[in-house]
């Protein structure tokens, strides 16, 4: 997410309302914000570096689960040609 994510949208939200509030604008655009702040600070997110992390964990897992089932195939194989 980009740093600005949150105040940019907390502007075009404040940047809606209707004319005859646009004295409370500034007041409305800090409010969206920390409703944003708060609402985004519930979810259980993780950066994109821990995400790559533990992509490339689940990738080395993966491997090494498809390289023991190619194994146990041919133990199972050399055990059934006895």
């Amino acid at each position: 997410m980009q740093p600005n994510f949150i105040d940019d949208l907390a502007k075009k939200l404040a940047s809606a309302v209707p004319q005859g509030l646009a004295d409370l604008k500034a007041d409305l655009e800090q409010n969206f914000r920390a409703v944003l702040q708060s609402g985004l600070a519930k979810l259980d997110l993780v950066t994109r570096r821990e995400f790559e992390v533990q992509a490339g964990v689940l990738q080395r897992t993966r491997e090494k689960l498809e390289a023991l089932e190619a194994r146990l195939a041919e133990l199972q194989s050399k055990r059934g040609a006895e």
